[in-house]
């Protein structure tokens, strides 16, 4: 169980990797992680899509960095796996849910070695019509949001980033 909270604690988001795929068992591990992820009522109203081809990586980081006026780099930083988190919109927790699952992920990659970062502007890619447009490829039916994209990959180097220190009154409690 301490392991768990090291891992909490230990945990960065990594911004350069390598250019080789992550090992299949550590990805799997990774994806199952986030099927475990809390729901409201248990309605489970997330869905993951794993992307590992660089050609779909690339129009999704042009969708994405799109949304960045100004930013001509790629918001995936070269990662070489995406995973797109999506929500049901006619649950009322799919917010909630799809972020809970992107902690999952983010959690559960650093817990096997893998570099990971959640990456924004699911909601803007997902709802223009070239968003749409790919759920359409994918086969995705029903009015699901983009929750966020967890980007992994093999770290770049060893180094990692340091941690901030925590805020002064994080913190309130009620006795």
């Amino acid at each position: 169980m301490e392991s768990t909270i090291i891992d909490l604690k230990s945990r960065r988001s990594i911004r350069q990797f390598k250019a080789e795929p992550i090992d299949p068992e550590k990805l799997k591990k990774i994806v199952e992680a986030g099927t475990w992820a809390p729901s409201g009522m248990g309605r489970q109203s997330a869905k993951m899509v794993v992307i590992q081809n660089a050609e779909v990586i690339r129009r999704l980081s042009r969708l994405n960095a799109s949304f960045m006026p100004g930013f001509d780099g790629d918001p995936f930083y070269g990662a070489t796996t995406v995973i797109v988190v999506l929500a049901d919109r006619s649950v009322s927790t799919y917010v909630e849910d799809g972020s809970l699952v992107l902690g999952n992920l983010l959690n559960a990659a650093h817990a096997v070695g893998v570099g990971s970062c959640w990456i924004h502007r699911a909601r803007e890619e997902f709802d223009s019509e070239e968003g749409r447009a790919l759920l359409r490829e994918w086969g995705i039916e029903g009015d699901y949001a983009g929750i966020g994209h967890c980007i992994l990959g093999v770290p770049a180097s060893g180094n990692q980033p340091e941690a901030k220190p925590r805020k002064a009154g994080y913190v309130t409690y009620v006795k």
